[in-house]
């Protein structure tokens, strides 16, 4: 694997030296739409006026380098790159500790998002700076992940006998509790997937979905949020103790802010693309289409509700504690206690 990952950025180019004041970055997908182009990608073209440091970026979309999503923990402790906008579900087969950030049900908005973040991210970071070489810079959400569906449903009862697109195994294990089945499918190829019913629904966020055309090839969206999506920045542990004192400081500030700037534009999205999804105004960041808004029952919060005791934390639990014995009691230590589970 590391062979085919370091040929293939040979040719990419993006192996070649670039010089001690140039970081190597890649971003997100391009295709998951107005994060990565109106805030992430920004930061990294002015990297030196955004940190103060005496560096610049060469920044590149994960989906311009050739390199899966799911490679991005390895490429990241190979040195490959310097700094990588991780996605955190794509990269947790690696890393299982990383999926108690988002267990499903467990962050049912923003506000629970940052403390959960807040709680379990030291956790995280600490783990993958002692198995991938990798420092977390700190984490942020693409927002709440929705439900959309060609066939007509009026619950997540529905689901049953469906093909569910999914992105992590958490969720799922949660879409095979309800009678779905999940297929794993990587963001760029949902929207083909979907015209040619190779699935009946997908999960994502109402922003990425409006700018990646899914309600050009479905009807009904479903607005509850099974996870919130959480992303983080990892840099190269041996590049960042390269850097003096100081310079981490000024980095890890840059950062901060950045983050908390998507945190903000996130909700903005959310609120905006949910209108623009179905027809309603405002309908400012993305284009309006004309899906039906499936009202969410009772019985459908109470899944979602009851969904960390009885389903995505159990399952997690296992296969966590396989790989990082203690896993799971970090988790209650920290989540745990903060939420009150």
């Amino acid at each position: 694997m590391k062979t085919t990952i370091l040929t293939t950025c040979l040719a990419l180019g993006v192996a070649a030296p670039l010089g001690a004041d140039t970081l190597r970055v890649m971003g997100q997908p391009v295709a998951t739409g107005l994060i990565q182009a109106n805030v992430e990608q920004p930061f990294f073209e002015n990297f030196a006026e955004n940190t103060g440091l005496d560096h610049t970026a060469d920044y590149q979309p994960v989906d311009v380098t050739g390199i899966k999503d799911t490679e991005q923990l390895r490429v990241l402790s190979n040195g490959l790159f310097d700094i990588i906008s991780l996605r955190l579900s794509q990269v947790s087969r690696d890393e299982p500790t990383i999926l108690g950030l988002d267990l499903v049900g467990l962050n049912p908005d923003y506000d629970t998002g940052r403390v959960t973040g807040e709680a379990f991210a030291p956790v995280v970071d600490a783990r993958l700076q002692e198995t991938f070489n990798t420092k977390l810079l700190g984490v942020w959400p693409f927002g709440p992940q929705v439900l959309f569906c060609e066939p007509e449903f009026a619950s997540l009862s529905d689901l049953e006998g469906l093909k569910v697109r999914v992105y992590d195994q958490n969720l799922a294990n949660f879409v095979s509790s309800v009678g779905g089945t999940p297929v794993p499918i990587g963001f760029p190829d949902v929207q083909q997937s979907l015209a040619r019913g190779v699935v009946d629904c997908a999960i994502t966020g109402p922003s990425s979905a409006n700018s990646a055309g899914w309600p050009e090839v479905s009807s009904y969206m479903m607005p509850l949020a099974f996870q919130v999506a959480m992303n983080g920045y990892g840099i190269n542990l041996d590049r960042w103790n390269s850097l003096s004192e100081d310079e981490q400081t000024r980095l890890q500030a840059a950062f901060d802010e950045l983050i908390e700037e998507i945190w903000t534009y996130s909700e903005e999205l959310f609120d905006d693309a949910v209108n623009c999804n179905v027809g309603q105004t405002p309908c400012e960041t993305g284009t309006e289409y004309d899906l039906t808004l499936v009202e969410v029952t009772e019985a459908d919060r109470a899944l979602i509700d009851n969904a960390v005791t009885e389903v995505s934390f159990p399952t997690w639990q296992e296969v966590c504690d396989a790989s990082n014995p203690g896993c799971s009691a970090a988790w209650m230590d920290t989540v745990g206690a903060a939420r009150g589970f």
